[in-house]
């Protein structure tokens, strides 16, 4: 018990890593994209921002599904990758469905995975809210209080 609960503590603590590293990575990407379209239309340039955030965000938690896919793999839990996956996915996101199960020796690692979600789905949803308030024009679509018009923060 002990030994997947440290096991499992150190790939979520790797998954966070991953995540926040990612979030990060996002904020002078979105920067960048936000003063190239400068000139462009408010409502084009805040959905290619949004759609810029969101790919992160996407792409961080499929790197961490894909990760706790392989450990599962590596350990024996799971034989193939697509169950692998396919059980990372459902344990991750806590939908659970419970037709792909692990030996009982492998249970506390695997619901670490959700755990991870969990706590990934939480920072991924306050990144994003933050992200929503800034990008919103302050007044209306007048450029002057567009964050990303005047090189603001975010």
């Amino acid at each position: 018990m002990t030994t997947q609960i440290l096991w499992g503590s150190l790939v979520l603590g790797i998954c966070a890593f991953i995540h926040i590293g990612l979030l990060i990575t996002a904020i002078p990407v979105t920067r960048f994209v936000g003063t190239s379209l400068s000139k462009v239309h408010f409502l084009f340039r805040g959905s290619l921002l949004i759609v810029t955030v969101f790919a992160f965000v996407v792409f961080a938690h499929t790197i961490q599904v894909w990760l706790w896919a392989f450990c599962f793999v590596m350990l024996g839990a799971l034989v193939t990758v697509e169950e692998a996956i396919y059980f990372s996915l459902v344990t991750y996101t806590t939908v659970g469905y419970g037709d792909v199960t692990v030996d009982e020796r492998f249970r506390i690692f695997a619901a670490m995975a959700s755990v991870t979600g969990l706590l990934t789905f939480g920072l991924s949803t306050a990144f994003l809210v933050t992200f929503f308030e800034r990008v919103r024009p302050i007044r209306g679509h007048d450029r002057k209080h567009d964050h990303y018009h005047d090189g603001g923060h975010l």
